[in-house]
């Protein structure tokens, strides 16, 4: 073994802690990640049994993930990372380390957020400018054309009968459906690479960097929606094919504004059998991974870390995808597990332990210096040595930017909450609202408990959010990052004008 560690993160975007078999699962999700925990792969790896993102959705996890900051710190019209912000990157090249990012086509993880910086290689896979990923993607009928305003006049008529409106939208669905071509494969509907493609360019990478040491990241989309799994992923998962129409269907009604939460559990778990097949896809990509790690030598000297950004949201309370609103179980809630060799595996603490913490945990366990900008600390020497970590996690993100790419949408009202190992609050500045969960008697946070009830708690709890809000805004690098927007913004512009006149 070399004195030199290398570092693979993994970050696997919609996936929720409860759907992996090391954290309990009961459907075959990730066999190979669980023989990793458990063990059977060798005595060195971690299991974390609270991973909290620090925010949610990706653009408000990933600046934690990667550069040990609050979402919210550089201000809440800051997107990404900040130009020449210290990240597990930019650490790792410093000392001398191979670096490389693949991330499958998520518009929010790109060099025009800063997410370039630190790496030899970026490659993001957006060949194309793609729509944002909004909660609400697309109808099947065209936004254009006289099909579309007859079908708006109709829908105006339809609503002002009353129940035939509901009517109307179901039997114009079905029209939709019908009359809209069918692909020849689900892999012709998948938005993003799957990731098998993205471990194919990862392992070309490290065929190509020789015995040196590296830090290299991948981002996978297998299970963010729309659900499209590879047919290899449903066989692995003992479930039956499906065609592209079926598949289709699924996500269209899946995706419909018009309905509640009782007509969408009618398909909710055909639904999840589809994200479950795309987990299933990774763990499998994940292996492949790992036996060419081996091949190259690079094995045994690899720190590996796979966690995701958030999670996913299948009617849970009532919703659907991850917005950013309700910092529920379901969405901050994460699976991680660290592999470090030459470590003997131990039982980790219940309590939460904040992903703003990953990034100096993984540079100290590569004995790596850790950039004095972070945020977060190095829990490695408690995981080394004993049970003890971080007690409380803050996750935050501004309500209802679902679409921030749009700058208006992101000065809406925070939503933050404070974890600790039992008890959660959550706090909505507007309409105002403190939610207090007990998580070991009501596990899925369905009734906040009284405003009298857990006084001390609520005080503590309170007391972290406080101190959080306080926090200093970096303004060195917020001034950078909002220079960026402006160039950005005089730059889009002159590029359409420039497009028009070629």
């Amino acid at each position: 073994m070399r004195s030199q560690k290398s570092i693979l993160l993994v970050t696997v975007d919609c996936l929720r802690a409860d759907h992996v078999g090391f954290t309990g699962y009961q459907r075959p999700t990730t066999p190979f990640l669980d023989s990793l925990a458990n063990g059977s792969l060798g005595n060195d790896s971690f299991v974390f049994p609270a991973a909290i993102v620090a925010g949610a959705p990706t653009y408000y996890s990933l600046p934690s993930i990667m550069a040990s900051r609050y979402p919210l710190a550089l201000g809440r019209d800051v997107l990404g990372l900040a130009p020449g912000e210290s990240t597990i990157a930019s650490a790792a090249q410093q000392a001398g380390y191979a670096t490389a990012a693949f991330s499958a086509a998520n518009p929010y993880i790109s060099e025009r957020f800063g997410f370039a910086q630190g790496f030899d290689f970026f490659r993001d896979f957006n060949h194309e400018e793609l729509q944002p990923l909004s909660e609400e993607r697309g109808n099947l009928a065209s936004n254009n054309g006289g099909a579309h305003r007859l079908n708006r006049s109709l829908e105006k008529i339809a609503r002002s009968l009353g129940p035939l409106g509901t009517v109307y939208d179901e039997l114009y669905f079905r029209y939709c459906q019908r009359v809209a071509p069918v692909a020849d494969s689900i892999d012709a509907l998948r938005r993003f690479p799957s990731a098998d493609v993205v471990v194919d360019h990862a392992c070309e990478w490290i065929t190509s960097i020789g015995d040196r040491p590296f830090f290299l990241w991948l981002h996978v989309m297998d299970p963010h929606a729309p659900y499209y799994p590879k047919d290899n992923a449903l066989a692995l998962m003992k479930q039956e094919p499906i065609t592209p129409y079926r598949a289709r269907y699924l996500n269209s009604y899946w995706n419909r504004s018009d309905l509640g939460p009782q007509r969408l559990a009618a398909y909710r778990e055909e639904i999840v059998a589809l994200y479950d097949a795309g987990i299933r896809w990774v763990d499998a990509q994940i292996a492949r991974l790992v036996d060419a790690l081996r091949g190259e030598g690079q094995w045994d000297d690899c720190v590996l870390a796979v966690t995701a950004d958030h999670g996913e949201e299948f009617l849970d309370h009532g919703g659907r995808f991850h917005p950013p609103s309700t910092l529920m179980e379901e969405i901050i809630h994460v699976p991680l597990v660290v592999r470090v060799p030459g470590t003997e595996k131990k039982a980790l603490s219940t309590s939460p332990f904040s992903l703003l913490h990953l990034a100096p945990t993984l540079l100290d366990a590569a004995e790596l210096p850790i950039p004095a900008s972070f945020q977060g600390r190095s829990c490695w020497p408690q995981l080394r040595d004993g049970p003890s970590h971080d007690a409380v996690a803050i996750s935050e993100c501004v309500a209802g930017c679902a679409n921030p790419f749009h700058q208006e949408n992101r000065f809406g009202p925070r939503v933050l909450s404070v974890r600790e190992e039992r008890f959660k609050l959550v706090l909505h500045f507007d309409p105002r609202a403190e939610n207090l969960y007990d998580l070991e008697a009501d596990p899925g946070e369905r009734a906040p408990l009284p405003l009298g009830a857990e006084k001390p708690m609520r005080r503590r709890l309170l007391e972290f959010a406080r101190n959080h809000l306080q926090r200093p805004i970096g303004d060195g690098l917020r001034i950078q990052a909002r220079l960026r927007e402006h160039r950005l913004e005089w730059s889009a512009p002159a590029a359409k004008a420039s497009a028009v006149a070629s």
